[in-house]
């Protein structure tokens, strides 16, 4: 496949369009890191290296997903969870793929308006912060049905890396530390969480200090011990339940006791070739993601180039159309019919096609469904072993530290996901999403994602394994890796680290990181029309590998790595491990 560049040449008072091959993308990125026989790429570099372990010990690449879970909730405590839930896509070496959905549930006592006021307006903070905002937690039953089916080593193999980090404690490094500051004062107000996170005189730990997690080290344990038993139906399910109990809480013991992990088909669809893999339903990832490639398929995005303005107004539009489907028509598979076949049709994709104006910007108001709400504090991980085997595991605490609570004695930050509900039709979540009516809170119902773990195949083998935290923006992190690789021609690192373009249907507003389009660009898109938001920081942490090579044209030439991993520069404490 060869890439073309536009390249204006003037001549005379004339312009004229010479096409010049495309051999490489120069962007400031390191080297994707290399490995023959597995890759491990995490937001944790300890963890990285538990994953690496696992596989260099015989293990498959399921093994080594939970291993990297279990170190990620002792070494990244603002996103990596015991605490929480999230995704696991696996596809095996024989090409069969599945999904397991480890999210958390709303609890039983849970009503659609437990967070609106008398007059039935949102309360602040009230799905945010402390217990009434924690959905009950998925991440163990989850690990230990993945181990279960899909794993080979035992569970005591696989957890004593993170009981060791636990017990012992890890020396902080300067991204663990900037995390930990940064959720210095959320922790501050949770007794429990400032006596393990906070140094006895409340300040944050600094650079080469050591964390130690001793609770967190015995609830491990006695995992370990006696599996997921010991988190569902013993003292940590009381110890967790008594504290919501006493602190405005409504999660109770049959919560955990009936928590219950489904294995569900992913979502499928084809960009050019190759075969993407991704998050069904709770997830609106997969389904989104397909959408918006079913549109973008049309147009010649190598021939346009990455970042034109072209590219960025199809990439938009295509965007603002799929999240209109997102925020009203998709939740929870046992609740809510979702109309997925329709929304992966290329003949639904031609329709969107056909309302995109060419030369003006699209009106996300004009687009309201009739009868009409995640972040940097997700995190993903990304693994492949000698066989083949790919694993993608997004999981979350929403938001960083979750809502900032530790139980007594368990030593587990809770999430607050229960936030990711529509708490009112029309009303903005943490992250501006604007949600409907498929995605009220009702009890043990799972709120809506964006979470996107994604296994990418080509000619029935593995080629890209991708996924991001980032909210609302996973789903166009996600997607835009893949379109760096396959139209762009960037390789694996570059993709990750090119900046990035977002937007959600509501708020209309295009979000640009710094610096990621020219001025020329910004003013040729302002003039079709589009509110443009150049934000001062940039979002999400991907984790990606590439098979074959580091790029598609060192796939296509041959001799490359047989696994190339990266790890977000954006990621401050993050690593790819290969070998």
């Amino acid at each position: 496949m060869h890439h073309t560049r536009r390249t204006l040449i003037a001549v005379g008072l004339s312009l004229t369009f010479a096409f010049v091959p495309m051999t490489a993308i120069f962007a400031a990125s390191p080297q994707p890191a290399k490995g023959e026989h597995g890759m491990v790429v995490t937001a944790q570099h300890l963890a990285s290296r538990v994953g690496v372990e696992v596989l260099k010990k015989g293990g498959n690449a399921v093994d080594a997903a939970v291993a990297v879970g279990y170190a990620l909730a002792v070494v990244y405590p603002n996103a990596g969870n015991i605490g929480g839930g999230g995704f696991m896509t696996i596809r095996f070496e024989d090409g069969r793929s599945t999904f397991l959905d480890f999210r958390e549930r709303a609890p039983l006592a849970s009503t659609k308006t437990m967070y609106l006021d008398k007059d039935g307006e949102p309360v602040k903070g009230a799905s945010l912060d402390g217990y009434l905002a924690v959905g009950v937690p998925g991440s163990v039953a989850g690990f230990e049905t993945a181990r279960e089916k899909y794993g080979t080593l035992p569970r005591q193999d696989l957890m004593a890396p993170a009981i060791r980090y636990a017990k012992d404690g890890f020396v902080l490094e300067q991204g663990d530390v900037a995390s930990l500051e940064g959720g210095a004062e959320r922790l501050a107000k949770d007794p429990a969480a400032a006596a393990i996170f906070l140094k006895p005189d409340g300040k944050p730990y600094a650079i080469g200090e050591r964390l130690v997690q001793a609770d967190l080290a015995a609830s491990l344990s006695a995992i370990s011990e006696q599996g997921r038993d010991a988190f569902y139906k013993g003292p940590i399910a009381d110890g967790i339940v008594k504290a919501s109990a006493e602190k405005g809480g409504i999660l109770a013991k049959a919560d955990f006791e009936n928590y219950a992990v489904r294995e569900l088909e992913p979502v499928t669809c084809n960009y050019r070739g190759y075969e993407i893999t991704s998050s069904p339903p709770p997830s609106s990832g997969g389904a989104i993601i397909c959408e918006i490639l079913n549109v973008l398929e049309f147009y010649p995005l190598s021939y346009l180039g990455a970042g034109s303005a072209e590219t960025v107004k199809v990439m938009v539009e295509a965007m603002r159309h799929a999240y209109v489907d997102r925020n009203s028509a998709l939740g929870d598979p046992e609740f809510v019919d979702n109309p997925v076949e329709k929304l992966l049709d290329k003949n639904y994709a031609k329709e969107i096609r056909e309302k995109i104006d060419p030369f003006r910007a699209g009106v996300s108001q004009d687009l309201m469904p009739k009868g009409f709400g995640e972040s940097q504090e997700t995190t993903h991980y990304s693994i492949v072993d000698n066989d083949g085997n790919a694993v993608a595991v997004t999981y979350t605490l929403n938001g960083s530290f979750g809502a900032g609570v530790v139980a007594d004695g368990t030593g587990i930050l809770l999430n607050n996901e229960m936030d990711d509900f529509t708490q009112k039709p029309g009303v903005p979540n943490l992250y501006g999403l604007v949600q409907g009516e498929a995605n009220a809170i009702e009890p043990r119902k799972t709120p809506l994602s964006s979470m996107s773990p994604t296994i990418v195949a080509k000619d029935g083998k593995p080629f890209m394994v991708i996924g991001s935290p980032g909210g609302s923006r996973i789903i166009t992190i996600t997607l835009e890796a893949i379109v760096n690789v396959v139209d762009h021609g960037m390789n694996i690192q570059e993709a990750i680290d090119a900046p990035r373009i977002h937007h959600q249907w509501l708020p209309d507003t295009v979000y640009i990181e710094p610096f990621g389009l020219s001025p020329d660009t910004e003013k040729l898109l302002a003039g079709m029309g589009y509110h443009l938001d150049v934000t001062e920081a940039t979002w999400g942490q991907a984790a990606g590998i590439l098979v074959g090579g580091k790029s598609l044209a060192e796939i296509e030439k041959g001799g490359g790595a047989r696994y190339n991993g990266a790890i977000d520069s954006r990621a401050a404490s993050g690593e790819a491990i290969g070998y």
